[in-house]
């Protein structure tokens, strides 16, 4: 079984079929009873069965698992395939789909007998395999959308979801960068971007003024603008610019803040601007601090306005925290965020950013005022260009466990 026989039958499928091409495989190669995938949905927080070819009956519930505490969500913290015994007769396999840290989720497989060496490479070029099937494919049907929500999105989280990036988590060999969004009962219009180019790559995080409908439109108006200039090879000054002027010419007096740095993949200089937006936070050798940058006023406040460019410390090893206000709103003493972000340093920054929004969400009961949003990024420099950038765990390495 190899990887590039395997994509070029998925291609030979439907966008939706392609899925089936795996468990074929599988069970041709493996005799596997049955076949699964498991997609996550956007808040990490549990997994759809979606299944692969007669793995489930396709006429029943969908079937959603909640990770806490499963074999599931450890798989996928730890990025390492679980193999299971269950009973006399069958032994279970969970390995993780992922590419470049983006944890897709999980396939799932019974075999007859405890697999061998080779076998477990088979599933691991299965499971890589899928993650690429998934991503090729999640353009073309709404499967894989539907399979991620946990509950249906009104029309303001509708236009929100579509504004952040593909994948919400990317791994290289110089950084790790991760994104969680919670939205509120009335969506505040929060977003988050990256984008990786030859010799940088580039983060903003914005928040726009209000709540629904309006707040989404208005988060639009900024996130492309940043884009289209982006994109146009415009240096920060001149993004932060463009959003502004978007703002001012069609946001109906709406504004938006945002935060967008700018990293060299080169040398590792950082440039960043702050448009009235909650200060970032540095994780460096275990302490926390607030990094205090000159701020200017939000997107769409004021015609003409010049944005400063700014120079950001970032050595190897640091972890930046970016936020929206939403992960200040009503906190108590029961909430320290900078001690939750030592307590949470050694996971990946997938997981560390959903558990900095879980424990937000956690402590408003469920139901947020605004949206809490966090992204966070590991610098790791760039004199190692040679890591493996695959998947993505914990720093802490995980082995497969009996």
């Amino acid at each position: 079984m190899d990887l590039g026989g395997t994509l070029a039958a998925a291609e030979a499928a439907s966008p939706v079929e392609s899925l089936d091409v795996v468990a074929r495989m599988l069970r041709d190669h493996l005799h596997a009873a049955t076949v699964s995938f498991l997609i996550v949905d956007f808040t990490g927080s549990s997994v759809v069965r979606l299944g692969a070819a007669d793995s489930v009956e396709s006429d029943g519930p969908p079937e959603r698992i909640a990770l806490p505490g499963t074999l599931y969500g450890d798989v996928l913290r730890t990025q390492g395939p679980a193999v299971r015994r269950e009973g006399d007769s069958r032994v279970r396999i969970v390995a993780p789909v992922t590419n470049r840290g983006d944890a897709i989720g999980l396939l799932e497989l019974y075999l007859p007998d405890r697999p061998d060496g080779d076998a477990m490479r088979q599933i691991g070029v299965a499971a890589h395999a899928l993650a690429y099937i998934v991503i090729a494919n999640r353009s073309f049907t709404d499967v894989y959308q539907w399979g991620r929500r946990t509950r249906p999105l009104n029309l303001a989280a509708e236009i929100q979801h579509r504004l952040l990036p593909a994948s919400l988590a990317c791994e290289a060999a110089q950084f790790t960068v991760a994104g969680a969004l919670e939205p509120a009962t009335h969506v505040g219009g929060d977003t988050f971007d990256y984008v990786v180019d030859r010799d940088t790559m580039q983060l903003s995080v914005t928040d726009a003024m209000g709540h629904d409908v309006q707040a989404a439109l208005l988060a639009t108006l900024a996130v492309g603008a940043l884009r289209r200039a982006r994109r146009a090879g415009a240096d920060l000054e001149r993004q932060a610019f463009e959003a502004n002027q978007a703002l001012l010419d069609h946001g109906r007096q709406g504004f938006v803040t945002g935060q967008l740095l700018r990293i060299s993949l080169i040398d590792g200089s950082t440039q960043f601007i702050n448009a009235g937006h909650p200060r970032p936070l540095r994780l460096r050798n275990g302490r926390v601090e607030e990094i205090v940058p000159a701020a200017d006023l939000p997107f769409g406040v004021q015609p003409r306005l010049s944005y400063r460019v700014q120079q950001l410390d970032l050595q190897p090893g640091d972890r930046l925290v970016m936020l929206t206000d939403g992960m200040f709103e009503g906190l108590t003493a029961d909430l320290d965020l900078p001690a939750l972000i030592v307590r949470t340093q050694d996971l990946h920054p997938r997981e560390a950013s959903r558990a900095l929004v879980a424990a937000v969400l956690l402590a408003h009961h469920g139901r947020l005022r605004d949206d809490a949003t966090v992204m966070c990024l590991d610098w790791r420099g760039t004199q190692r260009a040679t890591r493996s950038a695959t998947a993505g765990a914990d720093r802490t390495e995980a082995s497969a466990s009996e």
